[in-house]
């Protein structure tokens, strides 16, 4: 309850931050939906070309699309650790959160959270249930909860990559970083794994499961049997890659040493 306390504290000081400053805010959410305009576009160019794309049609494309804008707002806007390794390492920033009584990861979560990013859900949303329309889907009521089950998987499992790649900063210390890398490659899981090479599926499926994420999640609302298994295994992905961040973590926090200065 502390922790919920805390949270909760910070997420209405951080709105009435933003809202001092609207136009700001209004333009950052118009700056990522052009962004996921372009990529939606791109879509529909490439399926203007050819109606298949390795047996999946342009509609089961934009649906998964769609879904991994869920998860991938939720993750944006609770875990923007992009430049730990300059703010909190190089800087000496950590140094400062060390000193407080609550859990490093915890503050540094709440710290650069950008709740904005959760406007950038509402274009998958849309984009679901339009093409789900067109698509004639069919839901059931604990679809819902399932929904909400595969988003959380798909956070935890962004979140565990990212958190794992910030604790190399705490063993070493340099300013280059592999994030704006892994974000690119993140991007892949917005499409079906069966259209890349099996070595670039299996990296996709469990080294950086980031298929997790999208397309084996999308999957199991449009009804692709062959992919079933894999949704389902999605929460235990996440939580999986999400605990080993954790411990990857604090072993990173008892490693370090501080700026020295």
């Amino acid at each position: 309850m502390f922790y919920v306390s805390v949270f909760v504290q910070y997420m209405g000081q951080y709105m009435k931050t933003k809202l001092q400053y609207r136009a700001d805010l209004f333009v950052e959410w118009l700056s990522d939906l052009m962004a996921q305009a372009v990529n939606l576009i791109f879509l529909l160019v490439v399926f203007s070309h050819t109606p298949l794309l390795h047996g999946w049609s342009r509609d089961e494309m934009l649906f998964i699309y769609g879904f991994f804008l869920v998860p991938y707002a939720v993750f944006a806007a609770f875990f923007n650790l992009w430049d730990f390794n300059e703010r909190y390492i190089v800087q000496g920033e950590m140094d400062r959160v060390l000193t407080r009584p609550v859990h490093s990861l915890f503050q540094i979560i709440l710290e650069r959270m950008e709740l904005e990013s959760l406007l950038g859900a509402v274009p998958g949303l849309v984009i679901m249930v339009y093409v789900g329309s067109r698509l004639s889907l069919s839901f059931h009521w604990y679809d819902a909860l399932m929904f909400i089950l595969l988003v959380v998987g798909g956070v935890l499992i962004y979140a565990g990559i990212f958190i794992s790649l910030a604790t190399i900063s705490f063993f070493a210390d340099a300013r280059t970083s592999i994030m704006p890398m892994m974000y690119n490659i993140s991007s892949y899981g917005r499409y079906p794994v069966d259209i890349y090479h099996r070595v670039i599926r299996y990296i996709l499926t469990w080294v950086l499961p980031f298929a997790f994420v999208g397309v084996y999640p999308a999957s199991y609302f449009l009804r692709k049997e062959e992919w079933y298994g894999y949704a389902f295994f999605t929460p235990v992905v996440g939580a999986l890659f999400f605990a080993i961040a954790v411990m990857l973590w604090n072993a990173g926090v008892r490693w370090y040493r501080g700026t020295g200065s």
